[in-house]
């Protein structure tokens, strides 16, 4: 049974609605805005699989938006009034916020994908040069879950990559990959590198998105996988690592390779910060500049420093 969150003490309410849930930092983020901004906020997690009672609950004349994980991306896309662009192109939804109808005047729920935006600015805020650094060069993407087709979309759409290197264990989840992308029309020039013989052959890449868990590679499959990593970092033109993996360390073995190959390492918090601060954006009316980010980096920061005590 689904124990629903008290909220009789808030002004607004929002959740983060998923399972399981219990390590996500974006109540902590959220609240951190919250403070920062004087409001008597909060985002509340709803660790759950019941699309019903999440419906109901954002009934609520109180309710501000939500975020939405796993397993509920996709699920929650028929039971949204619209969508944006981002929203709509990835085929997945991570934040609900709402709008008044201008013509009945009803609340309109809308979906958006703030996890592209997370690992665009992820780049862009740690990145001083980003033409010298990735613009106009080949990309990256380790990985074939959601993560890697919203990185194909942030380099694809904004960060003016050539092409993107995908690098996986598993072909058939790169093929799905490919095929899925070029079908939301965001797939440009996608290249399966399978082998190291292929990666020695091609042009060094500019901006990297790592989008795996952090373990050894065990299998043929894995080993080679990370021989190609190993061969595309040690290219001339050195540039930018995005590591989205952050728990339950964001130094991950794959940052370690990185920063020892000369290259720029952007811890997956930096991406995980600025899609919560994309959200509240939409949720509270202000600015980047208007919020607290200072504060929720050294908030963050602090927690992961407590998770590995």
């Amino acid at each position: 049974m689904t124990v629903t969150p008290d909220s009789g003490h808030l002004d607004r309410v929002g959740y983060l609605f998923g399972h399981p849930i219990a390590h996500s930092m974006s109540p902590l983020l959220h609240q951190t805005v919250y403070e920062g901004l004087g409001l008597k906020w909060a985002q509340l997690p709803l660790d759950s699989t019941d699309m019903d009672h999440f419906l109901k609950l954002i009934q609520d004349p109180k309710f501000y938006g939500a975020s939405v994980t796993m397993p509920h991306k996709v699920a929650i896309l028929k039971h949204l009034d619209s969508l944006t662009d981002e929203g709509r192109d990835v085929g997945a939804c991570n934040t609900i916020f709402t709008r008044l109808d201008p013509t009945t005047n009803k609340r309109q729920y809308i979906g958006t994908n703030t996890d592209v935006v997370g690992i665009r600015d992820a780049f862009y805020e740690n990145i001083s040069d980003a033409d010298a650094c990735f613009h106009g060069r080949p990309a990256m993407v380790v990985g074939g879950g959601g993560a890697a087709r919203s990185a194909v979309y942030a380099l694809t759409k904004w960060m003016k990559a050539t092409k993107i290197y995908l690098v996986n264990r598993d072909r058939s989840e790169v093929d799905a990959v490919i095929k899925e992308c070029t079908q939301r029309g965001f797939g440009g020039e996608l290249i399966d590198v399978a082998s190291v013989a292929q990666a020695e052959k091609l042009e060094g890449p500019g901006a990297v998105v790592s989008c795996v868990p952090n373990f050894p590679p065990r299998t043929d499959a894995e080993k080679e996988a990370r021989g190609v990593l190993e061969c595309l970092l040690a290219k001339q033109h050195k540039g930018a690592v995005l590591e989205m993996c952050y728990h339950p360390s964001p130094w991950t073995e794959i940052a370690e390779l990185s920063k020892k190959a000369g290259w720029k390492v952007i811890l997956g918090t930096e991406a995980m910060i600025w899609q919560g601060l994309e959200q509240d954006k939409f949720w509270t009316g202000k600015k980047a500049h208007d919020l607290p980010v200072e504060r929720v980096h050294e908030v963050i920061a602090s927690r992961l420093d407590e998770s590995r005590i």
